[in-house]
């Protein structure tokens, strides 16, 4: 337990330190960016106006270490704070996440200006490292070897009222000779069910409406447990939560995708119809290279059976392209696979060395001109598939959650946006009546692009909601308070559906 001193920032009488934290890679560093958060302000700090870019008091960086040069990206970044730091006294810079890791000491010797590094096991610490380097004047390096407490038992400055991340099990047990998390973030921990649906209670008396239950590898959930069904138990008992209307999860693996996770997405009503099933390729010797458990022919029977079930589920993909050793024959059986899938949307990699992983120093590694050109095909196939895909979703009638910040041009097309049951992204005409994020409209689709639907007739309903009221009264404080609240961490809202091109792990 640290003292009240411990958790000040040191900051005089007449101002209130400020922060900002810089986010990068998958869900889970998003989620453990709002814990950070949340750390922050139980300690006295307050958020950095948006669009702070390193005018704050603390900088954060949450980082990522599976993306390819995320090193050079830092130390870049780093540098540029370097002479805000030299002109702004008493400034400090904290780096920790999966990259902080994996480098340790590397960090303050190559940027000697950094004042804390910590890992992934241990942030709730940062509020007393912080504060340890201010008072000792000297940089802190600390990175506990595995899990001090479960992150969700941090206090939490969640980015949403409405919508709602909740991790149910930390670190994986796989051993993918392309991803190094396991490595970073351990072996598999799980929550303990009933702790899991306290917090989901919780967050739903608070205006909460959807959540997306998160793990490395989500659906091995009771492994640590000795409960191979633990995980479809959770999604039916998220079913019988009063109030909660959407639940999500992400990412699970086809290795543990049982028919009684199928089952329980079916017969539960507020589980949505979406799956994010990561493929990485459809060539059994490809899948074989990457240790990854299971085969062409399995997947795509986890495919055919979930249609079957959810016939309207939207189901999209991780794949990698140019994994060493991958032969013409090879990436023909992805596209095999993506043409049989008919993915909504499919999250596309091309294939780079991550340093400290087994597929790093493997043989016949793919040229980038080949790569470039694989890849190239594939995305125009997904394009082509997901416009198919979205096309038919025309004349459908659709219950959408409004969203926040997740139409780029709303304000120029006066529209608003939402997200459909099965997660896609339909911007609709504003209508006459207020509504808020987190309420609900019904609308008819008018017409489908390849990753958004438009909804171009009026309204045809608007239900207000406990999550939009949440919404609102957020909004209302934070318009009460001073400037010097907001910052420019993601804005989480309802998950966005995974793009072709993006930042995440792909590491499932």
């Amino acid at each position: 337990m640290t003292s009240s001193s411990d958790r000040s920032p040191a900051v005089d009488a007449q101002k209130t330190a400020t922060y900002e934290i810089r986010t990068y890679g998958c869900q889970m560093n998003v989620h453990d960016s709002e814990r950070l958060a949340g750390l922050l302000e139980d300690a006295g700090y307050v958020r950095a106006p948006e669009g702070a870019d390193g005018d704050a008091d603390v900088v954060v960086f949450n980082t990522c270490a599976v993306r390819e040069n995320a090193d050079n990206r830092l130390y870049g970044n780093l540098g540029r704070l370097a002479p805000k730091k030299a002109s702004r006294p008493g400034m400090q810079i904290a780096v920790g996440g999966c990259l902080a890791q994996k480098d340790r000491d590397t960090i303050v010797k190559k940027a000697p200006w950094v004042d804390v590094v910590f890992g992934t096991h241990n942030i709730g610490k940062l509020p007393v490292l912080l504060e340890r380097a201010r008072v000792q004047q000297e940089a802190q390096v600390e990175i506990a070897e595995s899990l001090e407490a479960f992150p969700s038992t941090l206090p939490t400055r969640r980015e949403s009222a409405y919508a709602a991340w909740v991790s149910i099990s930390v670190g994986c047990n796989n051993t993918c000779t392309f991803c190094i998390v396991p490595a970073l973030r351990g072996k598999e921990k799980d929550r303990r069910p009933g702790d899991i649906l306290a917090e989901v209670e919780a967050l739903v008396a608070e205006g909460v409406s959807e959540v997306t239950l998160l793990g490395q590898n989500v659906n091995a959930y009771g492994s640590d447990i000795g409960d191979r069904e633990a995980f479809s138990k959770l999604l039916r008992a998220c079913g019988k939560t009063e109030g909660l209307e959407r639940v999500r999860f992400t990412s699970p693996h086809p290795r543990d995708f049982t028919d009684d996770v199928i089952a329980a997405m079916a017969e539960t009503p507020n589980v949505m119809p979406q799956l994010h099933m990561p493929l990485q390729s459809g060539s059994d010797t490809v899948l074989k290279a990457m240790r990854r458990s299971y085969r062409q022919e399995r997947y795509l029977d986890i495919i055919e059976k979930v249609r079957a079930a959810i016939p309207h589920a939207a189901i999209t993909t991780d794949i990698i392209v140019g994994f060493p050793g991958e032969t013409e024959e090879d990436f023909e059986q992805t596209l095999h696979v993506v043409r049989e899938a008919r993915f909504a949307q499919a999250f596309t990699f091309q294939y780079s060395k991550r340093p400290g992983t087994p597929a790093a120093t493997m043989e016949n590694q793919v040229p980038k001109e080949v790569v470039q050109a694989r890849y190239e095909r594939l995305v125009e196939l997904q394009e082509e598939i997901s416009w198919e895909e979205n096309k038919k979703q025309v004349g459908r009638t659709l219950e959408l959650m409004v969203a926040e910040g997740e139409g780029r041009k709303d304000g120029a097309t006066h529209r608003l946006s939402g997200r459909a049951p099965d997660n896609r992204l339909v911007h609709f005409a504003k209508p006459e009546q207020q509504v808020r994020p987190g309420d609900v409209v019904t609308v008819e689709v008018t017409y489908a692009a390849p990753h958004h639907l438009l909804a171009e007739g009026p309204v045809l309903g608007v239900r207000r909601t406990r999550a939009g009221d949440a919404w609102e009264k957020r909004n209302a404080a934070e318009v009460a308070k001073s400037a010097g609240v907001m910052l420019g961490l993601p804005k989480i809202g309802v998950p966005a559906p995974l793009p072709v091109a993006t930042s995440g792990c792909g590491c499932d």
